[in-house]
């Protein structure tokens, strides 16, 4: 089967998707994907998908995130320009995103950043991701260190342990007032309020967003974003943590600027599935939905941009969405261990 859109054509449209035009797009790019990418049209297939009759993106297809460790997951046969691969631990398979274009995956995190916090030249963004910089394919790693250099700011980097430093840097920005992300993986950012356990942080952080993006590793016991974002208040004086919502298998991420409350680029949308049945899947409506959570992500275009994920959530009327930790039985990953 061919489709008559080209993939440049499509590459165009995702990033001018909206509330209006993003079920048309989404459409598209399923059938473009089922089309040139084989083990998604095998999925498809296997379920026994009419795909003359998926007419909504609830009625498309979302491949199980599971495939991206078991198989090479690509629209089309290239050489990609980057692997990334989950963190996991030493006794999981990590997953891998075969990436043909990287630029793809550069003006999707930029643009997101942007729509949430302004440019990025703007800020002084600090990157507290101890262990994954020592692994080559990071894609929070590149993100972070792409919006370092966006920054332009001499202060901007990455620290590893260097919490004395980290504390007299970001004094220096407060004293400055210069807009500052301190965006950290939560086992980083937790060992960091570990340094101020008795009357916290002292100095107020008003013009410093911390920002966790998950990430346990193992180095703690599992907590509820809740109850990090509990301590990471206490310890730094502030009235809301922020966070990203991201992963490997993805090349899009979503925000929350407090309250554990995610919102999605317009290019990127949640939908929910019920647990006891993968197939009936909802999208936003008039109420709170609860279930597991399923992720169309339009800039995937050369990956697969509809993907069940492990995670369970509840998705708001307005579309927006909270994640409340890992479905039963599923593997527990480095940057996904906050489970109920």
């Amino acid at each position: 089967m061919n489709h008559p859109v080209k993939d440049t054509e499509l590459v165009e449209k995702v990033f001018a998707a909206n509330g209006a035009n993003f079920n048309r797009i989404a459409l598209e790019v399923f059938q473009f994907q089922y089309a040139n990418n084989l083990v998604y049209k095998k999925y498809c297939d296997t379920i026994k998908t009419d795909i003359t009759a998926v007419k909504s993106v609830a009625q498309i297809p979302f491949l199980p995130i599971n495939f991206f460790k078991t198989h090479t997951v690509t629209g089309g046969s290239f050489e990609p320009e980057a692997v990334f691969e989950s963190s996991g631990t030493t006794q999981t398979i990590n997953s891998r995103h075969f990436v043909k274009d990287v630029s793809l995956y550069e003006k999707s995190f930029t643009k997101a950043f942007e729509l949430f916090y302004g440019k990025a030249e703007e800020w002084c963004i600090i990157a507290l991701l101890p262990s994954y910089l020592e692994r080559k394919n990071s894609s929070l790693v590149m993100m972070a260190d792409k919006l370092i250099q966006q920054s332009r700011h001499p202060q901007s980097g990455f620290y590893l342990n260097e919490f004395n430093k980290l504390k007299s840097v970001l004094s220096e920005l407060e004293h400055a007032k210069q807009k500052t992300l301190l965006i950290g993986v939560t086992f980083g950012l937790l060992d960091f309020a570990g340094q101020f356990p008795s009357d916290g942080y002292r100095e107020p952080l008003p013009n410093t967003i911390i920002m966790e993006t998950g990430g346990m590793k193992g180095r703690r016991k599992e907590m509820t974003r809740a109850q990090v974002h509990g301590i990471l208040c206490k310890a730094f004086q502030k009235e809301n943590i922020h966070s990203e919502y991201g992963m490997t298998e993805l090349l899009s991420q979503a925000y929350s600027q407090g309250k554990g409350i995610f919102n999605c680029p317009p290019w990127m949308k949640i939908l929910i599935r019920e647990e006891d049945d993968p197939f009936a899947v909802h999208e936003a409506n008039n109420t709170t939905i609860n279930g597991a959570i399923n992720i169309i992500d339009l800039a995937n275009i050369y990956s697969c941009s509809f993907i069940a994920a492990e995670d369970a959530g509840k998705l708001h009327a307005d579309g927006s969405f909270e994640v409340m930790g890992r479905l039963d039985n599923t593997d527990i990953r480095g940057c996904s261990l906050m489970a109920l």
